[in-house]
């Protein structure tokens, strides 16, 4: 019997060889591309913010200031031929909206104009609302519990308030139940420490020494000791 040559067609028992197709991706495999396409992209920065960092940068740059009260009539005033009403007005709230922006209004920092003068002071309300905020932000990226820090926070802000513990509690009162049950705390603490400071300083009138001895009857370290007494007496008057 004679052997097929090399180019005759092969056995029908053998399976027949087919021209190599280029592989096609499965589900799986365009899956991934098919996520990256579909993934929404980081938002970019508005132009409008862009062009107020160039313009001021001592407000919009790496720092931000709380802005005055009227900024945006005063930016229009200042740029007529510079911005539409409406990309500014959206610009303006996306930045005032911003984590940096509130962090610098919950330090309690005064207003500032264009000119990145101070011209006026930070309502007590808006420096609250803005730690609540932030701390709200962070707690959701934060291992930890925030809530001491944020309890410490407001009882810095309330002192520098100079309002009595009704006045401020009635001007920050909110319907958000949690935030309220944290200005509760914080208010009791601050009580606490006012107490302390008073007796304190009662102590220290009543013993007629130097602040260096009276520290060091108490442990305490003088510099602190006279912090502690001066915040007694800002109290008391």
């Amino acid at each position: 019997m004679t052997e097929p040559a090399a180019n005759d067609q092969p056995a029908a028992t053998e399976p027949r060889a087919r021209p190599a197709q280029p592989r096609q991706p499965g589900p799986a495999q365009r899956r991934p591309e098919a996520t990256r396409t579909a993934a929404p992209r980081p938002p970019r920065s508005h132009p409008v913010l862009e062009q107020l960092a160039a313009l001021y940068p001592h407000l919009f740059g790496e720092v931000f200031l709380p802005l005055k009260r009227g900024i945006f009539q005063d930016l229009l005033a200042a740029h007529p031929e510079a911005f539409e009403r409406e990309d500014l007005k959206a610009a303006l709230a996306l930045h005032t909206r911003s984590t940096r922006y509130l962090t610098a209004v919950a330090s309690g920092q005064q207003r500032h104009d264009l000119q990145g003068q101070a011209v006026e002071p930070m309502a007590p309300e808006h420096v609250h609302h803005a730690l609540l905020e932030v701390f709200r932000r962070r707690q959701g990226r934060a291992n930890e519990n925030l809530r001491p820090k944020l309890i410490e926070r407001i009882v810095q802000a309330f002192e520098a308030s100079g309002l009595s513990r009704a006045a401020y509690a009635e001007l920050v009162h909110s319907r958000d139940e949690a935030a309220n049950t944290v200005l509760d705390e914080a208010l009791a603490e601050a009580a606490a420490r006012a107490a302390r400071d008073e007796a304190l300083l009662r102590a220290f009138e009543a013993s007629g020494q130097a602040i260096e001895a009276f520290a060091d009857m108490y442990g305490m370290d003088p510099r602190a000791a006279a912090l502690t007494l001066e915040r007694g007496r800002r109290r008391r008057s």
